[in-house]
């Protein structure tokens, strides 16, 4: 299984990244009175979250072909899923996320700003960055559908699609408890990617006229920290170790022995 733990360190990376971008600025903001980043700062902010995201948007679905070839084809696992395949792929996925993510930032970034250049957001993210902007930005957003589709909806669609055939496949093991195994393989990754692409979706995919400030400002909390801070609860939760300290802290039944 050591695709899947290069996956999960990746995963743990880029989790561990995009909440370095944004969360330290953030609390400085709420306890300090001169709430203000620089133009270099807001770029870079931007930028790194962008790519950050992207790159964890297409491992996922690198994650799902993991638990089909897992699953399905077990006994060739290692042939399959090789480290220079997984590697490969792994940076596939970071090419698209520094490609794609300049691409956002650049046709941001390119736009007049005519001030007062107050962000009414907890960070720099694109579409609260795009209202400031004193200058037709209808581009803009159709620019965003269309990469939010090839970023969001392609890799979301691929991940359905290995989840379909899956299914079938778990529907033909004829032992019972074979079948809730692998059902709770699937459940930690089918939750984290629920979590992480809906609101996205919402928030890069809707046109800007829809948009609200407020609304937006609770989707980049759930996507951005709480979806961050749940994943490696979600994926240790399999852990027997895990479970055992869990049941115990919780009180949740005898921990087993």
């Amino acid at each position: 299984m050591l695709s899947w733990v290069i996956i999960l360190s990746v995963l743990c990376i880029m989790d561990m990244g995009c909440v370095t971008t944004t969360v330290p600025q953030m609390l400085v903001h709420l306890v300090s009175k001169k709430k203000t980043i620089s133009y270099i700062g807001s770029v870079t902010q931007m930028y790194i979250f962008l790519m950050l995201g992207i790159t964890e948007s297409w491992l996922f679905a690198i994650m799902a072909y993991d638990r089909y070839v897992a699953i399905c084809h077990p006994l060739r696992y290692k042939v399959i899923m090789s480290t220079l395949l997984c590697g490969s792929m792994v940076a596939f996925c970071g090419f698209w996320g520094i490609s794609c993510a300049l691409i956002y930032t650049v046709s941001v970034m390119i736009l007049p700003y005519c001030g007062p250049n107050e962000i009414n957001h907890f960070f720099c993210e694109v579409p609260a960055v795009l209202k400031l902007a004193c200058a037709d930005t209808s581009l803009n957003y159709q620019v965003d559908f269309i990469l939010g589709f090839i970023l969001l909806l392609v890799p979301l669609s691929l991940i359905i699609i290995v989840y379909i055939n899956i299914f079938a496949a778990i529907l033909g093991i004829c032992s019972a408890q074979g079948r809730l195994k692998a059902f709770s393989t699937c459940a930690s990754h089918i939750t984290v990617v629920t979590m992480f692409s809906i609101p996205c979706m919402v928030m890069y995919m809707r046109p800007g006229s829809e948009s609200s400030p407020e609304e937006d400002k609770k989707l980049a909390l759930f996507y951005n920290i709480i979806s961050a801070f749940l994943n490696p609860i979600i994926y240790s939760l399999r852990n027997k170790d895990v479970k055992r300290a869990f049941r115990k802290v919780t009180g949740w039944g005898k921990a087993p022995e």
